[in-house]
């Protein structure tokens, strides 16, 4: 957790700059990872699972999992919306990485679709509130939302052959879950 308030530019520049020399040096001074980054640089990366999430801050995936470096092949997006570039994604990582588990992990609060439900967004802003608004449409409840949210990044990455596919051939197991900003849970459904 951040100790200080980052109010400029400068600030937040020098809290990354910083925060990767305490990264480094955790690792010089015997933490776990001087031992097995030299591993994933020669042997690459097996993530078990690919996890879609949104971009916000509040949902780091790593973090909720326990999970260690190389462990989970995450991709984040406001919304979790899917679209082709994300969709390629979970594709690479299905196939190339052998991950066995595609998780669409939503969460509660989840800004953009409260900004979908009041149609609320410009510009870029406006094509992620698009994919989210039309299976949303009708419904005020914002959990109900976010779960109609959550089921539709399933249903596009269903859309996928390679996925079904996978998914058909008892492969891989493409899952649903929703995380708990305040208790840390995650309800898998």
């Amino acid at each position: 957790m951040r100790k200080i308030a980052i109010n400029t530019i400068e600030e937040a520049l020098q809290a990354l700059i910083q925060g990767n020399k305490a990264f480094v040096a955790a690792q010089k001074s015997g933490s776990v990872l001087k031992e097995i980054k030299p591993i994933f640089a020669v042997d690459g990366q097996q993530p078990y699972a690919v996890v879609v999430t949104c971009s916000d801050s509040r949902v780091p995936a790593e973090y909720i999992f326990s999970a260690g470096i190389g462990d989970l092949f995450v991709i984040r997006t406001a919304g979790h919306v899917i679209g082709e570039f994300e969709l390629g994604s979970i594709e690479y990582g299905v196939k190339y990485l052998g991950a066995k588990v595609v998780l669409v992990l939503g969460h509660n609060h989840c800004g953009a679709v409260r900004a979908a439900m009041g149609s609320h967004g410009h510009d870029y802003v406006k094509k992620i509130l698009d994919e989210i608004i039309p299976v949303i449409t009708g419904e005020e409840d914002v959990e109900i939302c976010e779960k109609l949210n959550i089921e539709n990044s399933v249903r596009r990455i269903m859309a996928s052959d390679l996925i079904k596919n996978e998914a058909d051939a008892g492969r891989l197991h493409i899952a649903a879950a929703k995380y708990d900003i305040e208790s840390g849970t995650v309800e898998f459904f």
